[in-house]
């Protein structure tokens, strides 16, 4: 028998509301399903099931608040038997049985429930012998999204605070920064997206990105988390891209294999991301799989921003706007546009040797926006 847990969707998760199955017993799931809807202090998540299998037991219910790591359901492995119920239960009458797992929905409750996709014999019904009526379905609909904004911003706030500070207590710090000139590119990025429609334009955060995601390749030490008093070197760079809600707080999903991946790919999946986050639809593994975070206030005027570590995690990456300052080039004196790239790492991992050698990268990295585009053997290079 497998147990299904309610998984950690965030450093700042301690529980989850479930408001939604998917499944029902008997149900076969392969691995990657999303199967539940939970809600968290940030937003309603799909959640995936990661063991393929038929679903054996649900064993909380929608409006149920449950801790991280509670088992939502059982499932049996391809090929295991169901366990043979007692004799006492086993002497019950089938029909009776089922009737009471199975309440009676109305014709009318059912079709509304399809097009709010809410599973309507898994509601408790109001009507007569518990059949489910479309009050139940229109109630059942409304606590799906019944959390005011504000509620739900003061939940996240706290949650957020309560994470940020369990970090700043628990991690020993330090901090980096390197001043990067980004005159070329910014040159390459106009060059490139010159007669693209906007849609299919790259923006310097996506360069950024990958610059990261292959800066670590040097230093992979930063990516990863820190367990159990060891570090967890991770197989792949999964970055966690902070994202501003617009009721308030914030959420860092993760873009997966960002090293592997084409700009334009990236750039897709970036603005993909971005819109599910403000709209409540991220998966379960968006939000529990980050190996570091990219933080860019860039856009809100900052020059500098100084993070804090999402724990496990032992790094997070900052970027301010691009501002034009003096710079000396090749011995002269330029007005040169310049961005200000900062690290927050874990002293328990990392120290500052090795955090100097990921930001020398990523500064050269972002010197040469051709590499960064055939780094990714999926980008033609423009005359």
């Amino acid at each position: 028998m497998i147990e299904f847990k309610l998984p950690s969707l965030g450093a700042d998760m301690e529980q989850g509301k479930l408001l939604q199955w998917h499944v029902k017993p008997g149900d076969a799931v392969q691995r990657g399903q999303v199967v539940a809807v939970v809600d968290t202090s940030k937003a309603a998540v799909d959640v995936e099931i990661w063991d393929a299998g038929l679903i054996h037991e649900l064993r909380v219910q929608p409006g149920e608040t449950v801790p991280v790591g509670a088992v939502l359901a059982t499932l049996l492995a391809p090929g295991e038997a169901a366990p043979v119920a007692p004799p006492a239960q086993a002497a019950a009458k089938p029909a009776a049985v089922a009737a009471a797992t199975r309440p009676a929905v109305s014709p009318s409750a059912r079709r509304r429930a399809k097009e709010l996709g809410i599973d309507a014999e898994a509601l408790h019904g109001s009507g007569a012998q518990g059949a489910v009526t479309l009050a139940d379905v229109e109630a059942a609909a409304a606590q799906r999204s019944a959390a005011a904004p504000v509620d739900r911003t003061q939940a996240m706030r706290r949650a957020i605070a309560a994470a940020m500070s369990r970090s700043k207590r628990e991690i020993p710090h330090y901090y980096l920064s390197e001043t990067i000139p980004m005159a070329r590119a910014l040159a390459w990025l106009q060059q490139h997206n010159e007669g693209l429609a906007i849609t299919e334009r790259i923006l310097p955060a996506v360069l950024q990105l990958k610059a990261v995601a292959l800066a670590l390749q040097r230093v992979p030490q930063l990516n990863g988390f820190y367990r159990n008093d060891a570090f967890e070197p991770a197989a792949a760079v999964h970055t966690g891209v902070a994202i501003a809600l617009r009721g308030g707080g914030l959420v860092a999903p993760a873009l997966h294999e960002v090293g592997s991946k084409p700009l334009a790919q990236l750039m897709r999946e970036l603005a993909d991301l971005v819109q599910r986050a403000r709209a409540g639809s991220l998966r379960s593994s968006e939000m529990s799989d980050p190996t570091i975070t990219v933080t860019n206030l860039g856009d809100q005027g900052v020059e500098a921003v100084f993070g804090v570590i999402y724990p496990p995690q032992v790094a997070l990456v900052g970027f301010g706007s691009v501002v034009v300052r003096p710079w000396v080039d090749g011995g002269e004196l330029r007005a040169v546009p310049l961005l200000t790239a900062s690290l927050a790492a874990d002293h328990r991992v990392t120290d500052g040797h090795q955090g100097a050698l990921f930001l020398a990268e990523l500064r050269d990295l972002l010197q040469q926006p051709e590499q960064l585009a055939a780094a990714d053997g999926g980008m033609e290079k423009k005359t």
